[in-house]
């Protein structure tokens, strides 16, 4: 019997129009599966229900039929159905005590949850991600808030006219405007007030990729970091109006014994024998973009304590925005104190009070800090998903999900992803238990 998969409407929020799998994602899957799909209606879902409907995908509000439903974000709970498989990005793997009544009612009815972010090779590389896509965004938006900041100090730049990322017709459009704001820099005289505008990005995976095909739209060149000082130092240069430097984990921490060489694998083993060191590249920067992932365990990039002693009135430091595209929020970067959105995306950080305000002005940096930027992007986004996780979902529609976790015949990299399989959490999730049983206690 053909398996009935189900695409859930997403609810979110208004700005979530991605889905996991595209329309011709669906017909593919059909032809090669012979599965049934089913697609949930949306009135602002990116593609419509009739590009579904002519992919030979049946529209309907009920997913009962569906044995896997597959989602961006998470499902809620009184949408749960027994015994079935659900799929997205759960939010669950670090013990997000906000996500543990979820989980509970996962394990409540008997349910199997399969997490994109655990999609990943023996290597533990995520296979399935919007990474790239949030670096798009996310560096578009940073472009926006460094080009509000610079008018609202006086420094009125082409960069004024670059637009949020979801106010461009596509990703496409969005890199025209940039190549023309990039050509206009190049004619226009450059303010004396104005040096280099130096970008750093800190990271150098997916998020990081984006971030950099975004920036490469404008006349940028590239600096080491160890040239840093003296790049940021020189006035403006026509030709190449942007400075841009990639930070590696070796430039934001050292070993705390001296003499000790830096080494990447016993960093992230043994992050308490090293210190942060990235307070000394601030000074350099006007624009900080940061896509690394952060545990607590990690020295941060930017503390509440530098923040205190650089900013306030009467002082005017060179970092002016801070693009946070991981947005963890009190995380590497400590004065991201919560999430914005899209159409309101960054706020000011006020040294003295501790607190933020909407905008760009302030005494304080600018601060980049939505968590769902790919949504801002949504075709590009849902396309570039749907082809990574295209084949991981033939796998589940062809899969028994009812046999015992260790019977289950997926790939390695799919299996490594299953959190809970009917009702109990697997081997390499048993951890959260802790963290289910603190979250009960709370309550």
């Amino acid at each position: 019997m053909a398996a009935v998969i189900g695409i859930r409407r997403e609810d979110k929020n208004k700005w979530e129009r991605r889905v996991p799998l595209s329309p011709d994602a669906v017909a593919r899957l059909r032809e090669r599966t012979g599965a049934r799909v089913i697609v949930q209606p949306s009135p602002i879902r990116v593609f419509t229900d009739d590009e579904y409907h002519a992919k030979g995908a049946e529209v309907s509000e009920d997913l009962s039929p569906a044995s896997v439903v597959i989602a961006v974000k998470e499902v809620p709970l009184a949408l749960f159905e027994r015994g079935t498989t659900y799929v997205f990005f759960a939010h669950v793997i670090k013990g997000q005590a906000h996500n543990m009544p979820m989980l509970e009612r996962l394990l409540e009815l008997g349910c199997t949850l399969v997490d994109y972010e655990k999609i990943t090779d023996a290597g533990n590389r995520r296979l399935v991600f919007f990474g790239v896509d949030a670096g798009h965004a996310g560096m578009i938006d940073t472009l926006w808030c460094l080009g509000q900041r610079l008018r609202h100090d006086g420094l009125v730049t082409p960069l004024a006219e670059v637009r949020r990322a979801y106010e461009y017709r596509d990703l496409a459009d969005a890199r025209a405007h940039l190549k023309q704001v990039g050509g206009q820099m190049l004619r226009q005289r450059p303010d004396e007030r104005v040096g280099p505008l130096v970008i750093g990005i800190s990271g150098y995976g997916n998020v990081s990729r984006g971030c950099q095909e975004i920036l490469d739209c404008l006349p940028v060149s590239e600096c080491e970091v160890a040239d840093l000082p003296d790049a940021a130092a020189q006035v403006s240069s026509p030709s190449a109006p942007f400075i841009k430097v990639i930070f590696k984990e070796s430039d934001m921490v050292e070993p705390t014994t001296a003499g000790t060489r830096f080494e990447l694998a016993d960093y992230y083993q043994h992050p308490e024998r090293y210190r942060g060191t990235f307070e000394r590249h601030l000074p350099h920067l006007d624009v900080l973009v940061n896509t690394i992932y952060w545990e607590s365990r990690y020295p941060r990039l930017v503390t509440r304590d530098w923040v205190k002693r650089t900013y306030g009135k009467g002082k005017r430091p060179r970092l002016r925005v801070i693009g946070d595209i991981s947005c963890d929020t009190e995380g590497s970067i400590e004065v991201n104190l919560h999430a914005a959105e899209p159409e309101a995306p960054c706020y000011v950080y006020d040294p003295a009070t501790d607190q933020v305000a909407l905008g760009v002005e302030g005494d304080g940096p600018v601060i980049l800090a939505v968590d769902n930027l790919p949504c801002e992007l949504p075709r590009e986004a849902s396309e570039h998903f749907s082809e990574m996780l295209f084949g991981f979902v033939a796998d589940m529609a062809a899969a028994d999900w009812s046999v015992d976790f260790d019977a289950l015949d997926l790939p390695d990299a799919l299996k490594r992803a299953v959190v809970v399989h009917r009702g109990a959490l697997t081997p390499r999730f048993h951890y959260l238990r802790l963290h289910l049983e603190r979250a009960r206690a709370r309550r």
